[in-house]
């Protein structure tokens, strides 16, 4: 199976198992519900739950092992999309080629929908706790922590209290690393307890999922100055516009794609003796450098 193929069935079993979980459309209150699956089934590529369930299997279980938390993380990923989008935030108008939360439905509700979809990712990982034994409540803090002060939502806050600042390497470092790249990182170390992994082996899938994270974003800040609005899904430039610290703006287009590709080679040397599947070294490639 390809890389590309691989990624598709996990990108559908992964959207099978959210509709399971949601509510119908017509569920009440209707207009929560639907700014619900409005802005969870938008499109992406779920490259986290990919990452939890390719996790699993690097560490010799199966994506079905990991799938609620594969769920639990994309579910807390689509609430923090909808509160980034917030005007009170970053005062985006699209996403995924589509009007964000906030936009299509309003703002008092799309802050209920990402409320809704975090408390919503405990429900659904604590609920399968006890199929991991004691495992199981170490995967729900390290979801909370990744999500929490500590991880994204520190990383948000840095990141607003920086915009118009000139730009500083440690702190951005410190927004990627807590705002994108903590979630990353925490789906591969729960892919990897769902799979009752050992303790060296989590090692090396948090120094992997760290330079994933971190790559991820700095490709990120390449794409809004590089790649058009139609071709991001969000308006191009926005970063710019609001004087965000970015890798970009701080070193360049050519010094940010160097730094992207050592984070990538790094990240698939951690890997590679130690994954016998070879999709976290082939989820690196593709993922990312396709983006460059």
């Amino acid at each position: 199976m390809t890389t590309g193929m691989y990624l598709e069935r996990l990108r559908e079993t992964t959207d099978e198992a959210l509709e399971s979980l949601m509510p119908p459309a017509d569920s009440h209150p209707k207009r929560l519900v639907s700014a619900m699956r409005y802005s969870l089934f938008a499109g992406g590529k779920r490259i986290r739950p990919i990452l939890v369930m390719a996790a699993a299997e690097a560490a010799g279980g199966t994506a079905q092992d990991a799938l609620a938390a594969a769920c639990a993380v994309e579910l807390v990923h689509t609430y923090s999309l909808i509160h980034d989008d917030l005007p009170a935030m970053d005062d985006d108008d699209f996403r995924r080629g589509k009007p964000t939360c906030h936009r299509a439905f309003d703002e008092g509700t799309a802050i209920l929908a990402g409320d809704a979809l975090l408390t919503m990712a405990f429900e659904v990982l604590a609920g399968e706790s006890g199929n991991f034994g004691g495992r199981g409540m170490l995967m729900v803090r390290e979801l909370a922590g990744a999500a929490g002060w500590r991880g994204m939502v520190g990383g948000q806050q840095v990141d607003m209290d920086s915009e118009g600042s000139v730009p500083d390497l440690p702190v951005l470092e410190y927004i990627h690393t807590h705002k994108t790249g903590a979630l990353i990182r925490c789906s591969v170390i729960l892919g990897g307890l769902s799979a009752n992994a050992d303790k060296s082996f989590l090692k090396a899938l948090g120094r992997y999922g760290e330079k994933i994270g971190l790559a991820f974003q700095v490709v990120d800040d390449i794409l809004d100055v590089t790649a058009t609005t139609g071709e991001m899904g969000k308006d191009q430039g926005s970063d710019a516009a609001r004087g965000k610290v970015t890798y970009p703006a701080l070193f360049g287009v050519h010094e940010a794609r160097s730094r992207a590709l050592e984070l990538i080679d790094d990240a698939k040397n951690d890997m590679k003796d130690l994954d016998p599947t070879g999709r976290l070294v082939q989820i690196a490639d593709y993922v990312l450098l396709r983006r460059l």
